[in-house]
């Protein structure tokens, strides 16, 4: 672990060898995911739209369309929206927190590599698969809906949704591997940290999802009488008052101010987290 074995080429290339497994498992759940999808849109799309017809003519006891396309769809972007929990307990115990429990990480501070250095290739290739892969599965994620708006519907607010169909799904990711590195570095212990990691992450999504409706200003509709919004409309509030019935709502065109705003907020958390962690890993390393 000389300076020369571990250089510029030679510590990224490590960091690849030791976690060349969980990066394997990473590339085949993105392809797995995005196979999926692609197999949805292209063979059981058409099944579907061919079983609502058929069920328009004749009494139907199952709609195809809702069981076979419609759950599997909100499957995916389940483990797409909620990846980042893996990548936060990667974080916290085998990238970051086994290697300061065993000891290996000061190891490699006194064999010519910096701690600076060290954090930095740890975190760098990690950054770099959840950005690339975490992108991969948006774009997919993305075309599929929009092929396929007929069968999915407008609930485009549902959290999966919204986070699988932006940047969202990129930035809790990066966020959870800043968390993680950071939550390993205050415990130094493998258990601890990911577990840290894990209920940090948890917290920020619980709440951002809890407060995601107020993050971009919603419009209000009154009527003297009782009205129905669009069927893509996000209501987070209805009621009666002075002036009659009112409702409280995003429409679709809300989808991007708010998915932008919530983007900018994770992204910021993940900076802190960053600058945090390099901050303890001064102070772990004087």
């Amino acid at each position: 672990m000389s300076g020369g074995v571990l250089g510029l080429g030679g510590l990224p290339r490590t960091v690849l060898r030791l976690h060349r497994t969980s990066l394997l498992l990473w590339t085949a759940v993105v392809a797995g995911l995005s196979g999926w999808l692609v197999w949805l849109d292209e063979i059981t799309a058409d099944h579907a739209r061919a079983s609502l017809a058929h069920c328009r003519q004749a009494p139907c006891a199952v709609v195809f369309g809702e069981q076979a396309y419609n759950e599997p769809v909100g499957w995916i972007g389940t483990l797409i929206c909620f990846s980042f929990l893996a990548v936060a307990v990667f974080a916290g115990g085998a990238l970051i927190g086994r290697e300061l429990e065993s000891g290996t990480a000061r190891l490699a501070w006194t064999q010519g590599v910096t701690p600076v250095r060290w954090l930095t290739a740890k975190l760098a290739l990690p950054a770099l698969a959840v950005t690339a892969g975490g992108t991969v599965l948006v774009l997919v994620f993305r075309w599929s809906w929009a092929d396929n708006r007929d069968l999915l519907g407008d609930h485009w607010y549902e959290a999966e949704v919204f986070a699988a169909r932006g940047p969202l799904v990129v930035a809790y990711g990066l966020a959870a591997l800043a968390v993680g590195a950071l939550a390993a570095l205050l415990l130094r212990r493998t258990l601890a940290g990911l577990g840290a990691a894990f209920a940090a992450m948890w917290l920020i999504d619980f709440v951002l999802g809890r407060c995601r409706a107020d993050l971009w200003p919603a419009l209000t509709r009154t009527s003297a009488e009782r009205f129905t919004l669009p069927g893509s409309a996000w209501q987070v509030n209805e009621g009666r008052n002075a002036h009659g019935y009112f409702a409280v709502y995003h429409p679709a065109s809300h989808f991007w101010p708010l998915h932008l705003v919530e983007t900018g907020i994770v992204l910021a958390v993940a900076a802190l987290a960053t600058v945090a962690a390099y901050a303890v890993l001064r102070r772990r390393a004087a």
